[in-house]
């Protein structure tokens, strides 16, 4: 291919295909800087250049724009998730009086340490709590069957 031809084929596939210079340097087998200083060179380059900025500050809003609607779906979930879990607690709650001591680590997860050598909920040193509170929960032998709040 000679220069002209080459020079030609190069402003072509920048300008009209609007390749980006890295792919243009491949396809043709040349250095990316010459492809570059060929650019440079036309007058159509800031047209181009400015339109290429404006076009990367849409797709990157646009990006974001999915980035946040994705994240809002996935809290909206979690949220409708929290709010059954809430009412199937309340509702089981309104229906007893006395609540056992395995139940009331299962609503207060976060509060128990799992202790191997004994298999019981024991309750974190950081807690301060009532005489009512148990202690301990016995003979537990599945811990991964409730549920971790923390």
């Amino acid at each position: 291919m000679r220069k002209i031809e080459k020079t030609t084929e190069i402003t072509r596939l920048f300008y009209e295909e609007h390749l980006r210079p890295t792919d243009i340097a491949r396809k043709l087998g040349v250095g990316k800087s010459y492809i570059t200083k060929i650019i440079q060179k036309d007058k159509r380059y800031i047209e181009e250049k400015e339109y290429r900025v404006k076009l990367s500050k849409e797709k990157h809003k646009a990006c974001k724009r999915n980035y946040i609607n994705k994240k809002r779906q996935a809290d909206k979930q979690e949220y409708q998730a929290m709010l059954i879990q809430i009412n199937r607690d309340n509702e089981y709650l309104s229906t007893k009086k006395e609540i056992s001591d395995l139940e009331f680590a299962k609503w207060n997860r976060g509060m128990y340490k799992y202790d191997k050598n004994s298999s019981d909920l024991v309750l974190r040193d950081e807690y301060n709590v009532g005489y009512n509170v148990c202690k301990r929960v016995r003979n537990v032998v599945n811990p991964s069957c409730i549920r971790a709040t923390v």
